[in-house]
């Protein structure tokens, strides 16, 4: 069946062809969204919540993030585990020193505290970038560090500078089991992630590309650099600020400064770098596969009777190899394999 449009014939199959993966991803995203709500609580174990589907939803929602600021706004940052200690440290000072204080609400000015110390560390891109800029940001890993290990009000003067989170209450009811840790988790996660991706398709995430592909272009046309700028470190800390609350709160159960340390942020980078820069979907993939290989990697050590020494560097090595592969052969990361394997299987079994 032909019909004519523009002056040009094209097949039904064509028209129709350009709807059905936009109604292929929807059917996609709430098939998962079932899974993820009803079907993995039914199923999985609370190891597998404990160890598993918390602290990978934990870290996907810090890496996208990262995401904001490095893959969209280009501005790279390696303090990502600094802001997420804010937002775990304002959170907990937050409910201890308010009396009745929500949780929720304490996570959200826990995450508006990150996005204050993202913004006023984010005042140098202003005017340094690239490795000058991420070694500002190291520096805001470092100081932060600091000041919670040294400043005893932060962990209401404890000794041993490890405090115990408080129990996790709404409305009422008590999320103490690893389950009710798991849904509250993932429906933070799935809200953010909708407001992320609704970001990114505005004007906001518009002039945070446009900044991100050539500043000095930007500024001709019109987008404000320092606002830009700045706005992105504000959200993507944000983000960081709330998935650090989740991170004491719903996996390690205390509020501890050497639980943010500098490998947490590289593990955060390597999640972006590996799932996908500039892709909400890739900080989800990046996230799994940083969290489901070292379990993968451990079972293989066994399996082969390797030997010690040889088995706690396997993972260290297996990482660094990834990364450079994933620089050389595919810098979009696993997000953009995934696309390109969707666009074959629509194809399948008839190419042209």
């Amino acid at each position: 069946m032909f019909y004519r449009e523009a002056g040009q014939f094209k097949t039904s199959y064509q028209a129709d062809n350009q709807i059905f993966p936009i109604r292929q991803d929807r059917i996609g995203i709430a098939v998962v969204l079932l899974l993820a709500f009803f079907g993995v609580p039914l199923l999985a174990s609370d190891y597998a919540f404990s160890a598993i589907f918390i602290p990978f939803l934990i870290f996907s929602l810090a890496a996208l993030g990262l995401n904001i600021l490095t893959g969209y706004a280009g501005q790279l940052s390696l303090g990502s585990a600094a802001f997420m200690a804010v937002g775990a440290f304002a959170s907990y000072n937050f409910m201890l020193r308010i009396p009745g204080m929500p949780l929720l609400l304490a996570f959200v000015l826990g995450g508006l505290s990150a996005a204050a110390v993202g913004i006023a560390f984010g005042l140098p891109s202003l005017r340094i970038r690239g490795f000058y800029l991420a070694a500002a940001t190291l520096a805001t890993q470092f100081f932060v560090v600091w000041c919670l290990t040294k400043i005893q009000w932060f962990t209401n003067y404890s000794s041993s500078g490890v405090i115990t989170a408080q129990e996790m209450v709404i409305l009422g009811m008590s999320f103490n089991t690893p389950v009710k840790k798991y849904l509250l988790t993932l429906i933070v996660v799935c809200v953010l992630s909708v407001l992320a991706k609704n970001m990114i398709r505005s004007n906001v995430g518009r002039s945070w590309m446009a900044v991100r592909d050539m500043d000095v272009a930007a500024e001709v046309i019109g987008f404000r650099l320092m606002r830009t700028k700045l706005l992105a470190f504000a959200v993507s800390s944000f983000y960081c600020g709330i998935a650090g609350a989740l991170y004491a709160y719903a996996y390690l159960g205390t509020v501890e400064p050497e639980a943010y340390n500098l490998d947490l942020s590289f593990r955060i980078l390597f999640m972006i770098i590996i799932g996908g820069v500039g892709s909400v979907l890739g900080s989800f993939l990046g996230s799994a596969f940083i969290i489901l290989l070292p379990v993968v990697l451990n079972l293989i050590a066994h399996g082969l009777s390797l030997p010690t020494n040889i088995a706690s560097n396997l993972e260290l090595m297996v990482f660094g190899a990834l990364i450079i592969f994933f620089l050389i052969v595919e810098p979009h990361g696993l997000a953009r394999l995934w696309q390109i394997a969707k666009e074959k299987l629509r194809l399948w079994p008839f190419p042209h």
